[in-house]
């Protein structure tokens, strides 16, 4: 049966200012406060994360990879990962182009960064929504997700987003998103991976040495680094 790409692009969401107001830094009593407050007001106006993925399966297994829906990806730690599962979820998830349309004075570097905080937390808000959804759908239990240049540059090699983009027809047609030819996205706060169900806990951040990294969610696990490159 061939996979359907789907799209999800009704998310329900609201921003808490209260949060965001930490994780950018800024003094809840402090001067920039009002102005930040407004910022965030006017992305919860016109954000609109979106999600495209689809229901894929595993087709072949080989020593330094797999191939899915036809196509072959190489990673050691995806074929571990993928061992003993058989259907697995291509995605990609954006916090979307509309709030790169919000009007900023150049060179206003501060504003910037305080957007790309927002943006931030809403490309979280479409891959927990994403995560919802599939469990909904698909009944599925515990699940992990691998994206190509997470972790050490070896466990999954970012030029294999260009791979994983073979699998949808059309990302920035129907998401407005663009695989760069240096394999970056647009827009910046975009994420394409792999889901797909698991008894661990696995998370890329596992195994990456990077020491200050603030996406970090998980420390450096050596024991698992070290089987891995023993698969």
């Amino acid at each position: 049966m061939q996979s359907v790409t789907k799209t999800l692009t009704d998310i329900p969401f609201k921003l808490d200012a209260e949060v965001l107001i930490r994780r950018a830094g800024v003094d809840a009593a402090g001067d920039y406060a009002e102005e930040f407050a407004a910022l965030v007001k006017e992305a919860g106006r016109v954000a609109r994360p979106k999600v495209l993925y689809r229901e894929s399966f595993v087709d072949e297994r080989c020593a330094e990879g797999v191939t899915i829906d036809g196509v072959a990806f190489t990673s050691r730690t995806l074929r571990m990962n993928l061992d003993k599962v058989h259907r697995v979820f291509p995605y990609v998830a954006t916090c979307g182009r509309e709030l790169d349309q919000i009007p900023l004075e150049p060179g206003d570097c501060l504003t910037q960064f305080w957007l790309d905080v927002i943006k931030t937390a809403v490309l979280g808000i479409a891959r927990n929504y994403l995560g919802e959804h599939l469990t909904r759908r698909y009944a599925l239990g515990k699940t992990a997700s691998m994206n190509p240049g997470s972790g050490d540059a070896t466990v999954w090699p970012i030029e294999q987003q260009a791979l994983l983009f073979r699998l949808f027809d059309g990302a920035h047609e129907q998401i407005g998103v663009e695989l760069t030819d240096t394999f970056l996205m647009i827009p910046s706060k975009t994420v394409s991976g792999v889901r797909f169900a698991t008894e661990s806990d696995f998370r890329t951040c596992q195994l990456c040495h990077r020491e200050v990294c603030p996406s970090r969610t998980a420390p450096f696990d050596a024991e698992l680094w070290e089987s891995m490159q023993h698969a």
